[in-house]
């Protein structure tokens, strides 16, 4: 999922000439929803939005509050545009974006998302696959985007294994690595213990392991 956020002191939705949604100070946020994505993105996308830090504080500090610490307003229009692929030729390539049916389901996933964890009156909406006139007076103007990428975060240490494969590949100097990303809790290896560690507290220090490898590949 990618979302452009934009910062401002109005913003507002019309469709066919008739208002839908406006905003006073707040934030406007375009988003689309990719081939690839899942309840998961949509609601890491959301939590993200309200995050996000535009604001000063009172010492008048940039970048330290968000817009439900201002008691902001959010403007969410869906533009699957957002995703379009422009590297070859000039027409946009929309490939990556959902189907209108997962787009959708997924928006309104995100959207509801977003007036959970803030407020339902100071969330509002555009109208899904309609044409739009969307206006904004942008404040600074300060305008960010985020994909759903940004939250890929590993808490735990991958556990590397080497494949020793007689082939072709191998014989070329190449050495296939799986990543096992979710292994069972390591203890510590050295079983060196200088205190007795408390929460948030970091140990360092040096492990060394030995890979033997079949002598085939050496060759």
């Amino acid at each position: 999922m990618k979302t452009v956020i934009q910062r401002v002191k109005s913003a507002s939705v019309t469709v066919d000439g008739q208002l839908i949604s406006q905003i006073a100070k707040g934030l406007l946020v375009f988003a689309a929803v990719d081939k690839n994505d899942t309840q998961k993105e949509a609601e890491s996308m959301a939590a993200k939005v309200l995050k996000v830090k535009l604001w000063e504080d009172e010492q008048s500090v940039k970048w330290k509050k968000n817009v439900q610490e201002i008691d902001g307003e959010v403007l969410c229009v869906s533009q699957f545009t957002l995703l379009a692929i422009t590297k070859k030729g000039n027409k946009p390539d929309f490939h990556k974006s959902a189907t209108a049916v997962k787009g959708k389901e997924l928006y309104d996933i995100f959207f509801n998302q977003v007036k959970s964890l803030y407020s339902e009156e100071r969330v509002k909406n555009g109208v899904f696959q309609a044409t739009m006139d969307v206006g904004l007076v942008n404040d600074g103007p300060v305008g960010v985007d985020y994909c759903c990428e940004d939250e890929a975060v590993f808490t735990r240490p991958a556990r590397v294994l080497l494949k020793a494969v007689e082939n072709s590949m191998l014989m070329c100097g190449q050495v296939t690595i799986e990543i096992e990303t979710n292994p069972p809790e390591m203890k510590n290896p050295t079983g060196y213990t200088p205190f007795d560690p408390e929460d948030g507290d970091t140990f360092k220090g040096h492990v060394h392991k030995t890979f033997e490898l079949p002598a085939s590949l050496l060759e």
